[in-house]
């Protein structure tokens, strides 16, 4: 009998090779290769047992009834936002996220609210027991006897709930996707294969039976989802939700939508009761903001299409060090180091002399370069002790010369300044001249120098 073939696989991101590494040649990381058996003809054992594939016959385009998607909502409107507008009958949707930051939590008050609805949903559990779920589900409120639990992480078995006539369920949510395995495939659960496989066998179930399927999937450090990148793919939605542990806050996030928009996200504020929506973000970014303060500054950023306020400080001190202290939270750190330089070249003003310190407050994390005004704002109000408006915003980016460029969706971030009550904003010629309406008074700049006599 021939010798079983070995291969060793990454826990944290799936990487496969034919011998054992110290350290992953993936993702980096140190003693996570793991050995397992090597996956044979199992996949195409998977293809052949699906019902109702015939041969492949090509139609022609103008043959091809183009019907509107069946969507359901999910009972909360910042989840649907993110869909589309709900959710598509016999999708496939992939929910990331770091642990604990509340994906099952999420997904458990979806179920609540569409049973509510009379959908009969199938709730499979890989990581916890019935009594577990059931812990969580008493925190969230009351629910019915439409939703069904099943702790199991054999999927053979899921596939044959599913398909059981007397079963009928219009959504199954599977979490985890790494803790799932076929019986065919000679591999360890969250292995490369088994995730290829089991995803594999899930999107067939979906697609041949009309049910819609969430599947949670486990995130590396670098918080990509972890297993083949051929996962991302083969789904119809991929989901972040992002956040910090600290934070209240929690954002969802749309990577990839055949049935919607990648430009929105949803906001959540994380309760003893579970995600509630935050419905003003902008209201919520901007509670505590102090008045009438040097080194305070309200910008508005963009996450998708959705504009968002929030607030930029900074704080210049004298340095007592031979090296001057730079410490950016929320903003990119070399970006934060880029504009000090441009502050001191092109304004004339000795930072290196100064310890400066930028936060984003609120704990957002944004990389958007039309902060960057708002930045060297906050850097020369600090430096100066002089405060701004309170009822005054800025955005714009800087380039290296000093100029102010144009930032997208200037028109946008100018009517949600107006709703919440601003007055005034400093911002890029260019956007300017282009505005189309001016609910506020506006105030266009070419240079970084037009922005110090502003100021």
């Amino acid at each position: 009998m021939a010798k079983q073939k070995q291969i060793f696989f990454c826990k944290e991101c799936g990487y496969e090779t034919s011998k054992w590494t110290g350290q992953c040649p993936g993702c980096r990381e140190w003693n996570t290769m793991v050995e397992s058996p090597k996956a044979g003809s199992a996949g195409k054992r998977a293809y052949a047992k699906r019902p109702g594939i015939g041969p492949a016959k090509p139609s022609k385009i103008t043959e091809v009834a183009a019907d509107t998607e069946d969507r359901f909502g999910t009972g909360t409107g910042e989840f649907d936002r993110v869909l589309g507008g709900g959710v598509v009958k016999g999708s496939l949707t992939l929910v990331g996220g770091d642990p604990g930051i509340g994906k099952s939590t999420l997904l458990l008050q979806m179920c609540r609210n569409m049973t509510e609805r009379g959908l009969n949903i199938l709730y499979v559990s890989g990581e916890e027991s019935l009594k577990q779920i059931k812990m969580r589900a008493d925190r969230i409120g009351k629910f019915n006897d439409r939703l069904f639990l099943l702790s199991e992480t054999c999927l053979d078995v899921v596939e044959d709930i599913i398909t059981d006539p007397e079963n009928v369920f219009d959504i199954v949510v599977i979490d985890s996707i790494q803790t799932v395995y076929k019986e065919d495939v000679d591999a360890a659960p969250g292995s490369v294969s088994q995730v290829r496989e089991c995803t594999s066998a899930i999107l067939g179930i979906a697609k041949q039976m009309g049910i819609s399927v969430f599947i949670v999937g486990h995130v590396t450090k670098e918080g990509v989802v972890a297993g083949p990148r051929v996962l991302e793919h083969m789904v119809d939605t991929v989901l972040y939700f992002e956040g910090d542990n600290i934070a209240a806050y929690r954002m969802l996030r749309a990577v990839k939508n055949r049935f919607g928009s990648t430009n929105e996200i949803g906001v959540f504020e994380m309760k003893n009761t579970g995600l509630s929506e935050v419905l003003n973000p902008s209201e919520y970014m901007l509670q505590g903001k102090p008045e009438n303060e040097a080194g305070s500054i309200v910008t508005c950023t963009l996450e998708g299409t959705r504009p968002i306020m929030l607030e930029v400080q900074a704080l210049v001190c004298q340095t007592g060090f031979n090296y001057p202290r730079r410490t950016a939270v929320g903003i990119d750190f070399n970006r934060v180091t880029l504009l000090m330089a441009i502050i001191e070249k092109r304004m004339g003003i000795h930072m290196s002399d100064y310890d400066a310190y930028v936060n984003i407050a609120g704990g957002l994390k944004v990389n958007e370069p039309s902060l960057d005004l708002a930045i060297v704002a906050a850097v020369l109000s600090s430096y100066r002790g002089r405060a701004l408006d309170d009822r005054m915003f800025i955005f714009g980016e800087v380039g290296l010369v000093g100029e102010v460029r144009a930032a997208p969706m200037a028109q946008r971030r100018i009517n949600e300044a107006a709703k919440m009550g601003y007055t005034s904003c400093i911002i890029p010629k260019a956007n300017e001249e282009m505005l189309e309406d001016k609910p506020i008074k506006c105030y266009g700049i070419k240079n970084i120098r037009e922005l110090a006599e502003l100021i």
